[in-house]
């Protein structure tokens, strides 16, 4: 059976991920509480943000900076895109 989780992006019951993202509190808290929906939306949104800033993703700082930019897309207002971000034309 399906791991089911009430998403705190879509405000819904929905089938979650099979297992927490990290090793942490906030790993715990994603896997109680976001969808597998919400988490693909999550992994390209977070492509486009280590491109667009153009991040190193194990430096500490683009660390400390996706981490935010995630709890505020699954438990805030959504992040922001960056201002220059242009949508690729399909």
């Amino acid at each position: 059976m399906a791991h089911m989780v009430f998403c705190a992006r879509y405000k819904k019951e929905m089938e979650g991920l099979d297992e927490p993202p990290f090793d942490s509190d906030f790993g715990q808290q994603i896997f109680k509480s976001v969808s597998k929906q919400a988490w693909a939306e999550w992994v390209e949104r977070q492509k486009m943000l280590l491109n667009e800033y153009r991040l190193q993703p194990w430096t500490p700082q683009a660390q400390t900076f996706l981490v935010e930019q995630m709890q505020e897309f699954f438990f805030g207002d959504g992040s922001a895109l960056p201002a220059e971000y242009v949508p690729p034309s399909n």
